[in-house]
């Protein structure tokens, strides 16, 4: 038995009981042979980075199923044959949460940082909120990190924000020799955007007319 990760992405004239009904639909099949359904989150109607089927805007949802290997077929079956299914992805699921946010460890502070005290707990919580800088990436030999914040644990491919900020205004991923970012991470850079774009999250090419 292992876990899996489904990205719906379901026709947006339904509503959200019957999208509901036809994803409890869709896991009985891997519930009859012994799978188990850990967590459905429902994102709602969001806007295509590109048209599917002529469509502009679709329903997503985000599962995490434990199912035997044997049993995806049958349900990737059923999934072709549903009309209203514009698209899905069946992945393994490394730790990514369902909701579009990655992972990120907490920064050490710095020799020159002082300690905050339990006096400044309250201080800190109000700055954290006003915080809006970009994740922190490990750079090779020693070199200068080229984005400050927080370094990213594990790289969610449902995480549009951080995806957008390695990419050029093509559409193009970064170099590596630009972000500074380790191979291991430039790797799972280029499979977290195909996917996101496989998913309509971003697009392939940027639309550069006003």
């Amino acid at each position: 038995m292992r876990l899996y990760e489904v990205v719906y992405i379901i026709d947006a004239t339904l509503d959200e009981e019957a999208v509901a009904a036809k994803v409890e639909k869709h896991h009985t099949v891997l519930t009859e042979q012994g799978g188990a359904v850990q967590t459905v989150d429902h994102w709602g109607i969001r806007q295509l980075a590109y048209p599917i089927r002529r469509q502009r805007s679709a329903f997503y949802v985000v599962a995490h199923v434990e199912a035997e290997s044997e049993g995806l077929p049958e349900f990737e079956r059923q999934l072709k044959l549903d009309e209203e299914v514009l698209r899905y992805l069946v992945v393994l699921n490394e730790g990514e949460p369902t909701t579009g946010e990655s992972l990120v460890a907490e920064r050490p502070p710095r020799d020159d940082e002082p300690t905050a005290s339990a006096d400044d707990d309250e201080d800190d919580e109000d700055k954290d909120e006003d915080d809006d800088s970009p994740p922190e990436f490990s750079g090779g030999r020693g070199r200068r990190r080229r984005h400050e914040g927080p370094m990213i644990t594990l790289l969610n491919y449902k995480d549009v924000a951080t995806l957008s900020r390695f990419l050029t205004e093509g559409g193009k991923i970064l170099p590596k020799r630009t972000t500074k970012v380790t191979a291991r991470f430039q790797r799972q850079l280029g499979s977290a955007v195909k996917r996101a774009r496989y998913l309509a999250l971003i697009p392939y090419v940027r639309d550069h007319e006003a």
